[in-house]
């Protein structure tokens, strides 16, 4: 353990830290999709029918905003949010169709220690439990840890959100604890739950995630061969 002059335990010295840059808005290819910048002109059409086909609505109990009724609303809605540098939102297309069939952010971005969150997490029923949505975490992980040298990706959801709790620890993130009434949305209380992996833990995880994602991972019906969590333990 480290400890100053006092004897006091102090944190472990980072020799030539500098601040990381900011994510860019280039494409990331990948083998089942790749992300990019959102654009409500490109990307619009083709986000609105992916959402539509959530007719039950499963997918917007814990998103801070509800569905939207016309393509309309949805567009304004990219135009009002999504188009700023934080959160830097993407989509996530779909290589065999060439269509829009998500969207997540890169968010509360801080270079001078760092640090970044994905959220706004939305996948339509077209990527849900396919290689591609896995392979969209993949990216915005490389991204952050390959390309800019970050040190902290921070995964948060509602703490009642079981299944975002379990993608999360299936993608290696490690669960960090509970923050009591973090937030107020849809008129009703929100304990966040907070998840994170760091740079250290890149290696091994992102060797995971290429042996899954390799074409020799999946049977001729598409069904994984061994599991991603068998892969990271």
């Amino acid at each position: 353990m480290m400890q100053n002059q006092l004897g006091q335990p102090i944190g472990q010295p980072i020799p030539n830290w500098t601040a990381r840059g900011c994510p860019s808005r280039e494409p990331t290819p990948g083998q089942y999709c790749r992300i990019e910048a959102i654009d409500p002109a490109r990307h619009g059409d083709d986000l609105f029918t992916a959402f539509s086909l959530d007719h039950g609505g499963a997918n917007w109990t814990y998103m801070s905003y509800e569905p939207w009724s016309t393509k309309t609303d949805m567009l304004a809605w990219i135009s009002a949010t999504c188009l700023g540098d934080d959160p830097l939102f993407h989509t996530i297309i779909d290589t065999r169709s060439n269509k829009s069939v998500g969207i997540a952010a890169l968010m509360r971005i801080d270079p001078s220690n760092g640090v970044i969150e994905v959220g706004h997490i939305h996948f339509s029923p077209l990527l849900q439990r396919k290689p591609a949505a896995t392979e969209a975490i993949y990216l915005l992980m490389k991204r952050v840890f390959d390309e800019l040298g970050y040190r902290r990706f921070e995964w948060k959801c509602d703490a009642l959100n079981a299944p975002s709790r379990a993608a999360a620890e299936r993608f290696g993130f490690q669960f960090e604890g509970i923050f009591r009434q973090a937030i107020v949305y849809k008129g009703r209380n929100r304990d966040t739950a907070w998840f994170a992996m760091i740079d250290e833990d890149w290696p091994r995880i992102k060797q995971a995630f290429e042996r899954w994602l390799d074409p020799s991972n999946f049977d001729a019906e598409g069904k994984q061969r061994t599991s991603l969590n068998c892969l990271l333990t």
